[in-house]
């Protein structure tokens, strides 16, 4: 039972398994199927069964994940989920097709070439089939590398809620996460297959519309813009066809392509893509913290990284608007 789970600094440094999996791997969730913690998995029994509660009215500050040696275990786990959560906020689920773990540094990804012509082309009897040729890239994709430092003193943060904590951190996960998406916006307009210029002096909606009548075997299901862009197109007059889902907060355009913000894109570019071809994610490790000095209450300087890349995987799917 979870209750007996032995917590170590080990368990952060097992190769090929997270602290998450670790746990698991000793306490798996499928043994509480049918139980009051069903729902939960070995990292949140573990903060139940030292009583450290995260959220709520009833939240407890920072010192109580280091109330005893094991508990403090889990503070590092703590931090790393709130950082991640924050990058998920970001557009990174807008954009990528698919996401991947490497073991190196380098990555080389498959690419289609399309031979004797396209998909439309009718085959006579006794004549070969056209040909899509998939084969290895021949450039290397080199994964960059993303970090941060906080510096943060324990006397500084013990007495903190650990909500409002995590508040900080999940900003901290926002700007790491549009860092990251800048490496993205370069990849797909890198890999887009054409740019179209603007018809007039000022965007108009038959550009928008231009821009989607590029995708021919794909559909244009996402477009993304500054800031600045995504004010303008908001107070277009065929804008009122608008909606949005209220569950997600997504913006719908009248032609059905969800319409993303993105801080990183300049104020001369519009990308349109399809969302399930366009853009692979690329990973080296997730999010790696200095567990040790964290465990310690060594909070002085809190190191974490996380290596990225990104390589658009049909270019037919990604077509780029010049403002």
């Amino acid at each position: 039972m979870y209750q007996s789970v032995k917590l170590e600094k080990g368990m952060y440094h097992l190769t090929g398994k997270s602290f998450l999996q670790a746990l698991e791997s000793v306490d798996p969730s499928e043994q509480y199927q049918d139980s009051p913690l069903a729902g939960l998995d070995a990292y949140e029994r573990q903060l139940k069964r030292f009583d450290i509660r995260i959220s709520g009215p009833a939240c407890d500050r920072v010192e109580k994940f280091f109330s005893t040696t094991e508990s403090a275990v889990l503070f590092p786990e703590f931090i790393r989920r709130a950082i991640r959560q924050g990058m998920e906020t970001s557009i990174l689920s807008d954009l990528t097709a698919s996401e991947i773990r490497s073991e190196s540094t380098q990555y080389v990804g498959c690419e289609l070439t399309e031979q004797n012509g396209n998909y439309s082309i009718t085959v006579s009897q006794g004549t070969s089939l056209p040909v899509s040729l998939i084969n290895e890239g021949n450039t290397p994709l080199a994964l960059t590398k993303y970090g941060r430092v906080i510096r943060a003193s324990y006397e500084a943060v013990r007495r903190q809620r650990l909500d409002s904590f995590a508040v900080i951190l999940r900003g901290i996960g926002v700007k790491m996460a549009n860092s990251i998406v800048s490496k993205a916006m370069t990849a797909l307009k890198e890999g887009a297959i054409s740019t179209t210029a603007k018809s007039g002096n000022s965007l108009e909606y038959s550009d928008l519309a231009k821009l989607c009548g590029k995708f021919t075997n794909f559909d244009m299901t996402t477009l993304i813009a500054s800031p600045s862009v995504m004010a303008n197109i908001m107070t277009m007059e065929q804008m009122t066809e608008t909606t949005k889902d209220i569950s997600t907060g997504k913006i719908y355009l009248p032609f059905g392509a969800v319409l993303c913000k993105s801080t990183t894109l300049d104020n001369n570019t519009i990308i349109g893509i399809d969302k399930n071809f366009a853009l692979e994610m690329i990973t080296g490790t997730d999010l790696i913290m200095e567990t040790d000095k964290l465990i310690d209450n060594q909070l002085d300087l809190i190191s974490m990284s996380l290596q990225v890349g990104f390589r658009v995987i049909m270019k037919e799917a990604v077509h780029v608007l010049t403002i």
